[in-house]
């Protein structure tokens, strides 16, 4: 009982003095990157304008549900361009030295601590492995790049167990997987950053799952994994970047 109610008074509102609020960004630290740079090989995927089947508000609302029963059908770039962009692409940048960005989904502070891998099993254009987004390469743009990470030996086992055994996850063509990069949003907030990052997570989840109705597609927002395999296969330390949510999306069977 003493967890759940220290559980419930982390979802609380806390009201900070003006020594907790003395933050990094109070201090004059210059603040953290936006988005990780490139490391990879930079692909370029094809434009997503007309991608949309279904752009009625109440129609997305009435058609969102978890799917998790895919078909063999392949994603084709301009759909993965426009899942990727409606969940983090950049559209502008705010403040004095360009510390904040504007993005389709809302951030506490504009901080947006997320990074976006994907798991590519069946995408036109793309050979299968694993991709990193990189929104900064197409500020303001209606554009998408995402770098090649690498190969992914036995792909149904490993994205199974990445998973927690949930192997409808791996017979989706992708599944995206958001790490937390956790000082972006500490650097403003201090401790009272993680609460609202949880919160954050939710809107980009969101995001993804009606830009897939409007796509004609289906997705689950899943929570049950294995963080440090899937920190293990995404090449994150699992302490300053973690993964933090998993999203399949596929035409639904």
């Amino acid at each position: 009982m003493d967890e759940i109610l220290r559980n419930r008074d982390f979802m609380k509102c806390p009201v900070m003095d003006d020594e907790e609020l003395q933050s990094d960004e109070y201090k004059k630290i210059p603040h953290p990157p936006l988005n990780k740079a490139a490391t990879g090989e930079v692909i370029e995927l094809p434009a997503f304008e007309g991608v949309v089947t279904r752009d009625a508000y109440t129609d997305l609302l009435d058609l969102r549900r978890s799917e998790r029963v895919f078909s063999d059908t392949p994603l084709t770039g301009e759909q993965l361009a426009f899942l990727l962009w409606s969940a983090q692409g950049i559209q502008a940048f705010r403040g004095a030295h360009s510390q904040a960005s504007l993005r389709p989904a809302p951030s506490g502070g504009a901080r947006h601590p997320f990074e976006i891998y994907i798991t590519v099993r069946n995408v036109e254009g793309l050979k299968p492995g694993l991709y990193h987004y990189l929104p900064l390469l197409h500020v303001g743009e209606k554009r998408v790049a995402v770098e090649y990470l690498g190969f992914i030996p036995d792909y149904g086992s490993r994205v199974t167990d990445m998973l927690a055994g949930q192997k409808w996850g791996s017979l989706g063509p992708v599944v995206l997987f958001f790490t937390c990069v956790a000082y972006r949003a500490e650097w403003r907030y201090r401790e009272a950053a993680h609460r609202v990052m949880l919160i954050d997570l939710g809107h980009a989840g969101q995001n993804v799952m009606l830009s897939a109705c409007a796509l004609g597609l289906g997705s689950c927002c899943i929570a049950a994994f294995d963080t440090a395999l899937c920190d293990e296969v995404l090449g994150v330390d699992g302490t300053d970047e973690y993964t933090v949510y998993a999203i399949p999306v596929g035409k639904v069977k």
